[in-house]
């Protein structure tokens, strides 16, 4: 089953995709490989998701904080190439969690975004390599950024 098909099957609901914050550009393509700028966690109705794990957001909700993550990034690579479809593979993931020096459960929060590329793409090309790290701060006080590299189809 496609992407597209798979998202719709599920029900999920992509937000408006963001601008640019800065002086960047949201992906950049080269060659068959799609380079995604860090995204955060954007509601359907435009608002961000905040807070530090785990004083403020618990683990668990951080990991759909980092799901959400996932839908927002969706929408951007759906506006920037016109089609889910035309994704092959996840290749790279950098997940950040804004969290407390002594939270270290970083991977599971991350979980929540690849569990969705999973969803999407499979056991095998919904799963790329990964990065999951702490931050003392992040843009806004977002709970989560992620930042992904994905193949393209030929």
């Amino acid at each position: 089953m496609s992407p597209e098909a798979r998202l719709a099957e599920l029900q999920l609901v992509l937000p408006a995709a963001p601008k640019p914050g800065g002086i960047y550009a949201p992906v950049v393509i080269v060659d068959r490989l799609a380079f995604v700028s860090g995204h955060g966690p954007i509601r359907t109705d435009g608002t961000l998701m905040t807070g530090r794990v785990p004083d403020q957001v618990s683990e668990t909700d951080a990991q759909l904080v980092a799901r959400q993550v996932g839908l927002t990034m969706l929408a951007t690579l759906r506006r920037e190439l016109g089609s889910l479809d035309r994704i092959e593979r996840v290749v790279k993931v950098l997940g950040m969690v804004y969290a407390t020096s002594e939270f270290d459960h970083h991977p599971q929060v991350i979980n929540g975004f690849s569990n969705l590329m999973v969803e999407l793409w499979g056991e095998t090309n919904g799963k790329g390599a990964r990065s999951a790290v702490g931050m003392g701060s992040l843009p806004g006080n977002i709970t989560v950024e992620v930042e992904a590299i994905f193949l393209l189809k030929e």
